[in-house]
């Protein structure tokens, strides 16, 4: 099937955006960052330790999700090495898109998140166009870290080169038609006021994204709780025998076997990784990953 004019403009306005905001914005910065702290940061391109460009993770279930940037401890272009920072960038023209989107980015990373929360990573989330305060809200609420680049001022940024973007869905096929041509044509010296007017725009944002993004990789660990568990364990088939047989058990005596050990780690920026452990062993490798 034919893909529509109005489509094609948009997928190759998101293309452009993606090159702008993520690969001559974002990525210098992270760049940055990840070398002056001994970090490799993994995006699209060609790298010995896995195949293809596309960065891709897999989450918990076994499902496999595409990446922008991940930032690992221990890897180098020859090594796949731990996953401490996540993120995912998309854009949207239109609201009532963006919930699905906002979604569909949690659905993905947080799943990913779970599989490696031992190293409790950073997840952020890069969105440009019309986005709601719902849908937002629901991924800040998740404590995704978001830079978000409104419609409007991606708007105002095209039209420092001459360039009206602001299409709807009234907009005619021949009018998207000749807009994709015209993205097409874009010199560098276009892109660069584009990029100059975005980076101004989101400089608040992501002055903010990095701040946090380095108080979670620059964290220090304030208190280790460990609680070594010792009893009986009990199973019921009903909340009556269950209430009955708490009636009975003698707490200041207590007695059983070595259950696990329940470990709490709490760090000076707010975060916190609870693990079990079923030996001494497991415990201590994850604390030696801890102080690597």
């Amino acid at each position: 099937m034919a893909t529509s004019p109005s489509h094609k403009f948009g997928q190759d306005l998101g293309n452009l955006l993606e090159d702008v905001v993520l690969n001559r914005i974002l990525k210098p910065r992270l760049q940055a960052f990840a070398r002056a702290k001994n970090y490799y940061l993994d995006w699209q391109k060609d790298r010995p330790a896995r195949s293809g460009k596309k960065v891709c993770w897999e989450d918990k279930y076994g499902n496999k999700h595409d990446l922008d940037f991940v930032i690992e401890v221990g890897g180098t272009d020859q090594e796949i090495g731990r996953p401490v920072a996540f993120i995912e960038a998309a854009w949207r023209r239109y609201t009532k898109y963006s919930k699905n989107k906002a979604q569909e980015i949690q659905g993905a990373l947080l799943p990913i998140i779970e599989m490696h929360h031992l190293s409790a990573p950073f997840f952020g989330v890069v969105l440009a166009g019309e986005f709601t305060e719902p849908a937002l809200a629901q991924l800040r609420n998740n404590r995704f870290s978001v830079i978000y680049i409104r419609y409007q001022d991606v708007v105002a940024a095209f039209a420092a080169v001459g360039f009206n973007i602001a299409f709807d869905e009234n907009t005619r096929d021949a009018k998207y038609a000749a807009a994709t041509r015209k993205l097409a044509s874009l010199t560098k010296k276009d892109k660069d006021i584009i990029q100059h007017a975005l980076t101004t725009i989101s400089k608040v944002e992501t002055d903010t994204f990095m701040t946090t993004l380095q108080a979670a990789l620059e964290r220090l660990i304030t208190r280790i709780t460990i609680l070594p568990l010792f009893g009986t364990r009990l199973e019921f088939g009903a909340v009556k025998e269950a209430l009955a047989k708490l009636g009975e058990i003698d707490l200041k005596t207590p007695a059983g076997h070595f259950d696990k050990f329940e470990v709490i780690i709490d760090y000076n920026n707010g975060d916190t990784i609870r693990a079990s452990f079923k030996n001494k062993t497991g415990l201590s490798d994850f604390l030696n990953m801890l102080d690597s």
